[in-house]
């Protein structure tokens, strides 16, 4: 919750941008946000299969940020901005969907976030989905129980895509003065992270 705390700061960096590029990728920032906060609510009320799941909307939501800042072209872009309407939520439907948007990002994003997104698609991705439409995980793990090692590294995944979020929200304000302190809040945090290879 520290970690969550320090990185909230990154929210209120410059709010003033009009441009929906900027403005989705943030409102999508913040969604990730939220599913971080969620995560940990899950965990302490023992959902734990709920929280599980609730980590791979959390990474697509950072991924669909990503994309909208680098990749996404100003038809999707304006797809998403659009007041909801019926209408304009089947235009939406058709937008890339997550391995799509990895390929799209491939030499537009930096590489460092492009390795992370990449990485956690390889290990992670199979197993969330398995959570996500009541697999075999999903059965095995709420009926017999999870180990405090999956849950521990549950949390760091999901803390791991905050600090993304920090990161992109940064670059979204513009604001270079900002970049520094990602590292240290790393640095704060490492016993809350994903092991650094």
């Amino acid at each position: 919750m520290e970690l969550e705390n320090d990185l909230l700061d990154f929210l209120s960096i410059d709010d003033r941008c009009s441009d929906k590029r900027v403005k989705a990728s943030k409102i999508l920032c913040t969604i990730v946000f939220e599913h971080s906060e969620s995560i940990k609510i899950l965990i302490s009320t023992g959902n734990l299969t709920s929280a599980t799941g609730l980590v791979r909307l959390q990474y697509e939501a950072l991924v669909r940020a990503i994309w909208l800042l680098y990749a996404a072209s100003d038809i999707a872009v304006d797809k998403l901005m659009t007041e909801l309407t019926n209408e304009s939520a089947k235009k939406a439907n058709n937008l890339p969907m997550l391995s799509e948007m990895l390929t799209k990002l491939e030499g537009k994003a930096p590489e460092v976030a492009m390795d992370a997104l990449n990485e956690f698609k390889q290990y992670s991705w199979k197993a969330l989905s398995s959570y996500v439409h009541g697999g075999i995980h999903a059965i095995s793990r709420h009926s017999k129980g999870y180990p405090v090692e999956q849950l521990i590294q549950l949390l760091k995944t999901s803390n791991g895509l905050l600090i993304m979020a920090g990161m992109l929200l940064v670059i979204l304000s513009g604001n270079t003065n900002q970049k520094n302190k990602i590292p240290s809040i790393q640095m704060k945090f490492k016993d809350c992270l994903p092991d650094q290879k």
